[in-house]
C-alpha cells in the first residue's frame, strides 16, 4: 500500500510539475457576466453624462442652432418608430415560466434538465410571432425590444442587452390583442412549447389588456454591417 501510494504521488508531482492540477483562477462564465453587466452600468452612466453635457452645449453660430435644431427634430420624428419612446395602448402579455414541482416535489420521470426550463428559441419564437401579429412595440421584463435586441440563454439566466433575467419571462406587446393571440396559436414553435408545458409542466399564459404600457430604448442605436434593402423614404 505504500509503495502504490507513493507511486501515486510520484506520478501526481511529475503531471502537475510542482502546481495545482486544479486552479481555481480560471475564469466561469457567471464571472465573465457580471463584469458585462458592471461595464454596461458603467458605460450607461458615462453615457448619460455626455447626454447632459450635449444637452447643455449651444452651437457656435445661429446657422449651427439651427442645423442642430432640424437634426434633432428629424431624430423625434424617427424616435417611435425606432423604438425610442415608451408606448401605450391595448395590448397582450405572455409569461413563460420554469417547470415546478408537483405536490410530491417531483418532476416527471423521463424529463431532462432541458426539458423543464424556458430557453432562448422559445423566447425568440414568441416574439417573433408577436411581431408577425402586428405588435407595435415590444418589451420583455422591463426593456424594450428594438431591431438589434437578441436575448441570449446564459445557464438558466438570460441575457438582454447586457443585463441578466431570471424566470418567469414576461413578454408585453402593444397591439390588436386578438391578432396577436392568433398568430401565437399559429407559430410552430409557440405550439411546440405548448406541448412541453402540457407534458413536462412549463409556465404559459396569456392575457389580453385594454392597456398595456412599454417603456422606450434608452441606450443608443448602433447599427453594424446593416444596409437598406430598398428605398425607404428618407
Amino acid at each position: 500500500m505504500c509503495l502504490a501510494a507513493g507511486l501515486l504521488l510520484a506520478a501526481t508531482h511529475s503531471v502537475s510539475g510542482g502546481d495545482e492540477i486544479r486552479r481555481s483562477d480560471a475564469p466561469r462564465l457567471v464571472d465573465l457576466v457580471l463584469e458585462a453587466r458592471e461595464s454596461v452600468d458603467r458605460l450607461a452612466a458615462e453615457r448619460d453624462a455626455l447626454a447632459a453635457e450635449l444637452e447643455n452645449t449651444h452651437g457656435a453660430s445661429p446657422a449651427a442652432d439651427a442645423a442642430l435644431q432640424a437634426i434633432t427634430r428629424r431624430s423625434d420624428e424617427l424616435a417611435e418608430a425606432a423604438g425610442l419612446t415608451p408606448l401605450r395602448g391595448p395590448g397582450l402579455v405572455v409569461t413563460l415560466n420554469d417547470a415546478q414541482r408537483d405536490a410530491q416535489g417531483r418532476f416527471p420521470r423521463d424529463a431532462t434538465p432541458d426539458d423543464l426550463v424556458v430557453h432562448q428559441q422559445d423566447i425568440t419564437a414568441v416574439i417573433n410571432a408577436l411581431w408577425a401579429g402586428g405588435a407595435e412595440g415590444i418589451q420583455m421584463q422591463d426593456q424594450r425590444i428594438i431591431g438589434t435586441s437578441a436575448p441570449r440563454c446564459v445557464g438558466n439566466t438570460l441575457l438582454l442587452n447586457g443585463r441578466t433575467y431570471s424566470p418567469p419571462y414576461v413578454i408585453t406587446a402593444v397591439g390588436d390583442p386578438a391578432a396577436l393571440q392568433a398568430a401565437l396559436a399559429e407559430a410552430p414553435l409557440v405550439n411546440l412549447y405548448r406541448q412541453y408545458v402540457v407534458r413536462f409542466g412549463l409556465g404559459y399564459s396569456e392575457e389580453p389588456r385594454a392597456e398595456v404600457e412599454i417603456a422606450g430604448y434608452p441606450q443608443p442605436v448602433r447599427m453594424r454591417y446593416a444596409q437598406p434593402v430598398g428605398p425607404l423614404g428618407y
